[in-house]
């Protein structure tokens, strides 16, 4: 039995912290959208307004972090993307939170600094955000998608 309940806790671990609300992602990224839109490649913006204080959010999941081409980040950001780091669930709801923090810890650097000012105090109001943002970007490509032959087609050795 003990073994039983040792393995449930562990097994929890592994679960999200808070459950994604992809509405409430949407009311509270109303927050956002002072400097944030999210809008795809042919313009159409999705969410927000046509702010251009922050980066464009559409395809953030998966996208190495600071990396949009028509957006001047600040360094520190860009040399944590520099590391080969990407945007995931994790990673944006612990910056949104203290996106200073996120850059220190990253870069174990004191001295980091961000433009980003604001800051969603609630995990489950950043959990959210992400949720929302993710609904309307692209998927992503699993990693392995170019080893894997496409669908009908057979693997060559």
């Amino acid at each position: 039995m003990r073994s039983i309940l040792t393995a449930l806790a562990f097994a929890s671990l592994a679960l999200p912290a808070v459950a994604q609300d992809i509405e409430a992602g949407k009311k509270t990224f109303n927050q956002c959208q002072t400097c944030h839109v999210v809008a795809n490649e042919a313009g159409e913006v999705l969410a927000g307004k046509a702010a251009k204080t922050g980066p464009n959010l559409y395809g953030l999941p998966g996208r190495v972090i600071g990396s949009t081409p028509e957006f001047k980040y600040g360094d520190s950001i860009v040399a944590v993307g520099a590391t080969g780091a990407v945007w995931d669930e994790a990673s944006f709801v612990d910056y949104v939170q203290d996106p200073a923090k996120f850059l220190k810890a990253k870069l174990g650097d004191d001295k980091a600094k961000t433009k980003m000012s604001f800051k969603l105090k609630k995990p489950e109001d950043a959990a959210n955000v992400w949720a929302f943002i993710a609904s309307l970007s692209p998927a992503a490509a699993p990693a392995d998608a170019a080893a894997a032959p496409a669908e009908g087609e057979a693997a060559t050795d």
